[in-house]
């Protein structure tokens, strides 16, 4: 009989909740899906109706719906038909605008701008389209300045091209900001969509608990700066997965910012973020597959990233402390990287991996990267991997295991390669020309290798040196290493060392220390 009840009243509810739950079509508020008229107000009345009745889903139906800036509200969730399509208006006056203060000027926000809400869901079979072709002059490549090139292997030649655009990226022109903003939210899922040509970044969580994003394809144009795909500032709780991301600027980025110049979503607040998980997704980037980092004021801990693969990147997983906030606690587990060399200004130069920890501010003690370990990670790339600590923030606790990198010749090599990118920093120079071992390790305490395969194949330039380098390090050990150094370059070594202390390897050969104790 409990056992009756008990079913009983779990039915009964089940059937209570799936009554009460409300739907609030967009057209029955005014809404036309003649990709014309401006949906904006229809949508947020159907939005705050749904929100003032408890919650339930607002219905995107087929046709396409143009909007300017909408807000989400608690326990709203927009659901798209399939042949719906919400589209980002080309009119920049349709978007609410926000002004950061001095220094900045005025910005416009986005097409879906959602604060200190709960239980947030879009989801569905339809698309949102950012409308980013129109933000941009896509004839035109944005150049870097002389000051970026003066330091590099090729000068003013510095990944020019003759005719076209080559690898862009497009000249923006002014735009809307963050397509999706998520402000101090908590629950919110988004799963399932199709979301394409966001002008900006294009899905933001700021200092939101409890996010689920999963199943989304999110297609940028690879060409469009600042188009990263998911940026996650601040936040806890966070789970991407099964995601198939293309994005011209970072596909995902998980970083500490409470501010970020101009950008809107932001509170300013000062605390740690992490607990994020990243599994079981494919992206592509002109920048960084993955870039944890940067400018940070909070520190981000915990972090694990498994079953990825990163294809046709300029940076494969990027780590970046350039404020005050540290980096630690994270994973990497069966990752697959490939990386090229670009043209134009994208940040990074082909490294697989890249971990800096570099000033960007001088007023402010850096914080540290440590307790990071790369685990059954496959690379293909174009330059090499760069673990590049400093005096002010030595890297700690790095470590490799069953590492397997192809690092291969490039077409580009002659007009991009044989440089280090470390720009975001207040470094001077921060892009310079380099000698590229296979692997560069500098001013880092804690390193461990363990079964690294390495191969060079067709390498033809000089730049290309040893198969590992040590420089500046505490407390270092290489064992199961197998590889060479390039073979363009007969002065090299398997593994160089030097300036440092406490260093052991089980190679028998092609081993060279200076200044080791």
């Amino acid at each position: 009989m409990k056992k009756n009840l008990s079913f009983f009243i779990c039915v009964f509810f089940t059937s209570l909740c799936t009554a009460q739950t409300q739907t609030f079509n967009i057209k029955s508020y005014g809404a036309v899906g003649d990709g014309k008229s401006i949906c904006t107000k229809a949508l947020q009345n159907a939005v705050d109706a749904c929100h003032k009745n408890g919650g339930g889903d607002v219905l995107i139906p087929t046709g396409i719906f143009v909007i300017g800036t909408v807000h989400l509200k608690t326990n709203v969730h927009l659901y798209l038909q399939s042949g719906a399509v919400l589209r980002g208006s080309g009119n920049l006056d349709d978007y609410e605008t926000f002004y950061a203060g001095k220094p900045f000027s005025p910005v416009h926000k986005g097409m879906l701008f959602t604060e200190d809400a709960e239980n947030i869901t879009i989801s569905g079979e339809g698309r949102i389209d950012g409308n980013g072709d129109v933000f941009f002059e896509m004839d035109k490549a944005k150049k870097l300045s002389s000051s970026d090139t003066k330091f590099t292997r090729q000068k003013d030649n510095f990944r020019h091209v003759d005719e076209r655009i080559g690898d862009g990226p497009f000249v923006p022109k002014d735009r809307p900001y963050q397509m999706f903003v998520f402000s101090n939210c908590k629950r919110v899922t988004v799963k399932d969509i199709l979301i394409t040509k966001s002008p900006f970044w294009c899905m933001h969580f700021a200092d939101c608990d409890a996010v689920r994003v999963s199943g989304i394809r999110l297609w940028n144009n690879l060409l469009a700066p600042n188009a990263d795909g998911i940026d996650v500032t601040s936040c806890n709780n966070v789970i991407i997965d099964g995601c198939d991301i293309r994005s011209g600027d970072d596909a995902i980025a998980i970083v500490g910012y409470n501010h970020h110049f101009e950008i809107p979503g932001f509170n300013n607040s000062l605390h740690p973020s992490g607990n994020i998980i990243i599994s079981n997704c494919n992206l592509q980037s002109y920048s960084s597959g993955i870039r944890i980092g940067f400018l940070d004021q909070n520190s981000v801990k915990n972090i694990h990233v498994s079953n990825v693969n990163i294809t046709n990147s300029t940076r494969g997983i990027g780590i970046f402390v350039r404020d005050q906030g540290s980096i630690e606690n994270i994973t990497f587990s069966n990752i697959n990287i490939e990386t090229h060399l670009r043209t134009g200004d994208w940040w990074g130069n082909g490294e697989p991996i890249h971990i800096s920890a570099v000033t960007g501010k001088d007023s402010v003690k850096l914080g540290q990267v440590k307790h990071v370990l790369f685990q059954n990670i496959i690379c293909t790339g174009e330059n090499g991997i760069l673990l590049y600590g400093s005096d002010e923030s030595m890297l700690e606790d790095i470590s490799f295991d069953h590492i397997r990198f192809n690092l291969i010749d490039s077409k580009l090599n002659e007009v991009a390669g044989g440089n280090i990118d470390l720009r975001g920093s207040s470094l001077q120079p921060s892009l310079f020309k380099s000698d590229i071992p296979a692997m560069y390790a500098q001013y880092i305490k804690g390193l461990r290798i363990s079964d690294f395969q390495l191969e060079w194949v067709n390498t033809r330039m000089p730049f290309f040196t040893n198969g590992i380098e040590l420089n500046h390090f505490e407390d270092a050990e290489i064992k199961d290493f197998k590889g060479s150094a390039s073979p363009t370059n007969p002065k090299a070594f398997k593994i160089y060392a030097e300036n440092g202390k406490d260093f052991k390897t089980n190679s028998n050969n092609g081993v060279s220390t200076q200044n080791v104790q």
